[in-house]
């Protein structure tokens, strides 16, 4: 078998992971889909009708995430940058047009996650009709948790959500607020994807969004899954 220096052009980038609470192996991060508007409260303060329709979603890139407490770097080219608290769901199994009925057998565990955002820019794209990447997906824009086994904890479908900015309460939800609840989430996105394992869904964020600063911490949780911190640099 020829070596790595033989086959690339250069050497390709460590695939992203996460730790997993228990044990020494780790998650390996295929794709990361995000639910939008997945709140009632949130939807009314985006300025958007709250009322339940089907789901759209948006992607990041595996090499978002920010993991083991790292800082979040304030990005370039934006001066509204938006914290977003999130249950994360971790799937094991993949599989396309997955049934309501089982989708809960693909979760391997749950995650605390930030959806961090170019507001000003996510805001230009939607008035152009634009896609909302260089809004959502840029670099270190997915601080996450290590991953908490379904195993362990079961399947939470309600507990706060909540986040703190400096030691000031922001956002303070629960997830039986969620519009488009786990399961349903799942089957209907495998509908749209294949999905694999090793894909994370962001579930979506409560109202109380707002901005962030250098300097600032942000520090939030998910009752029965676990905490994050994370500081702005």
């Amino acid at each position: 078998m020829p070596d790595q220096d033989d086959l690339f052009l250069f050497n390709p980038l460590p695939r992203p992971v996460l730790k997993v609470v228990g044990s020494d192996k780790l998650f390996p991060v295929h794709r990361i889909y995000c639910v939008g508007r997945n709140y009632a409260d949130h939807a009314i303060e985006m300025g958007h009708d709250p009322h339940r329709e089907a789901p759209f979603f948006f992607q990041k890139n595996p090499d978002c995430l920010v993991t083991d407490g790292r800082d979040f770097p304030y990005p370039s080219a934006t001066n509204d940058v938006h914290f977003e608290m999130e249950m994360v769901v971790a799937l094991g199994k993949g599989g396309a047009d997955i049934s309501l009925e089982y989708a809960l057998d693909h979760v391997f565990g749950y995650a605390v996650g930030l959806d961090m955002t170019r507001r000003d820019l996510q805001g230009e794209a939607k008035k152009l009709g634009r896609p909302w990447e260089v809004g959502k997906a840029f670099e270190f824009s997915a601080p996450c948790s290590a991953i908490v086994p379904a195993s362990s904890i079961g399947h939470p479908a309600s507990g706060a959500v909540w986040l703190k900015v400096n030691g000031t309460e922001r956002q303070r939800g629960d997830l039986a607020q969620l519009i488009w609840k786990v399961p349903e989430t799942i089957a209907y996105l495998s509908t749209l994807f294949t999905l694999q394992p090793g894909d994370l869904i962001y579930t979506g964020t409560p109202a109380g969004v707002g901005a962030i600063q250098r300097g600032d911490e942000m520090h939030g949780g998910v009752a029965g899954i676990g905490e994050i911190r994370v500081r702005v640099s």
